[in-house]
């Protein structure tokens, strides 16, 4: 007997070409900023139309990853996908986004899912549609909002990376400064306040305020994905208020005989904050640039710093 399947589907007009809602879609790169489920997005094979991709996502409160084949179809304005490597309780998910004109300027996103539950459980599959259901309409609303701004698309995400190097430190020193953020606000001038859970292993909930380098103050969370000695990469929550969205990466590797650290972001300034949080007169390209300003300055103040700790620990022979 086949298990049960689920099919859904979901679906959102909005005042934005299709063109403009299939390029969101088809560049996983951005998901993290602009969709609220998902934390971390990596492309990790390309062939053609055809891509493999690697995905973190909440899903009903708790952190799951996968990997899905996707096959992109500009022309027709179609995206397919099905998971290759699912997180139980799911025992397999496709479905597809498709991008109808709807005449006058509009467009009618479609999402749609087909889904099983492992050992065809019904309570899990009732678990699986819940989280299917709440991600859709929230990826749904967020996309509808971003492409409905007028701008283009690379100025409202953009990205930009720091990198300093730690001549004879140890990786996993750098790491281990990074990692433990709860110490922070001994280490780092401008934090302030760290609350910080881990549960699983791996997977950080962190709160924070923040001194920026104009004197401002600013409270936010992120989630955070901690791989021991390579990287840690997160999603803000709470945002600062001049941004819709955040999402970022720190690096350790080895450089010579020591460490590189390359903090990357990836941002999406939200246009109706640019006056009230910099003052009436302020453009749209200076907030940008704020942005870039002050991310830069903390990274890279908080990467030299950690480069200090990991020069300053004594490793016995």
């Amino acid at each position: 007997m086949s298990p049960r399947t689920r099919e859904t589907e979901h679906s959102r007009e909005v005042h934005a070409p299709a063109d403009r809602l299939y390029a969101l879609v088809a560049d996983v790169s951005r998901w993290p900023v602009l969709l609220g489920p998902c934390v971390r997005a990596r492309q990790i094979e390309r062939d053609g139309a055809d891509e493999r991709i690697e995905l973190w996502a909440r899903t009903n409160g708790t952190m799951a990853t996968w990997t899905s084949r996707r096959s992109l179809d500009p022309r027709a304005l179609r995206i397919s996908f099905r998971q290759d490597r699912s997180t139980a309780p799911v025992a397999a998910m496709s479905g597809e986004w498709s991008f109808r004109p709807a005449g006058e300027g509009r467009t009618r996103i479609v999402l749609t899912h087909a889904f099983t539950a492992v050992d065809d459980d019904p309570q899990a599959l009732e678990w699986i549609a819940r989280a299917v259901d709440r991600n859709s309409v929230e990826e749904l609303a967020a996309l509808g909002d971003f492409a409905e701004r007028p701008y283009p698309l690379e100025q409202l995400v953009f990205s930009f990376h720091d990198r300093v190097v730690a001549p004879g430190a140890d990786p996993a020193d750098v790491y281990d400064f990074v990692y433990r953020c709860d110490l922070w606000p001994e280490r780092l001038p401008h934090v302030g306040r760290v609350d910080l859970t881990e549960d699983p292993a791996g997977v950080q909930v962190m709160a924070m305020d923040t001194l920026t380098s104009d004197g401002r103050s600013h409270t936010t969370a992120s989630v955070r994905l901690c791989v021991p000695g390579e990287r840690i990469s997160y999603k803000q929550t709470v945002l600062p208020a001049l941004l819709s969205g955040h999402s970022g990466l720190w690096e350790f590797e080895r450089s010579g005989g020591g460490t590189a650290i390359v903090s990357h972001h990836t941002v999406a300034v939200d246009p109706a904050a640019v006056a009230r949080t910099l003052g009436a007169g302020a453009t749209f390209e200076q907030a940008c640039a704020h942005v870039r300003d002050t991310l830069g300055a903390n990274s890279r103040a908080t990467m030299e710093a950690a480069c200090a700790y990991a020069a300053s620990v004594v490793r016995r022979p």
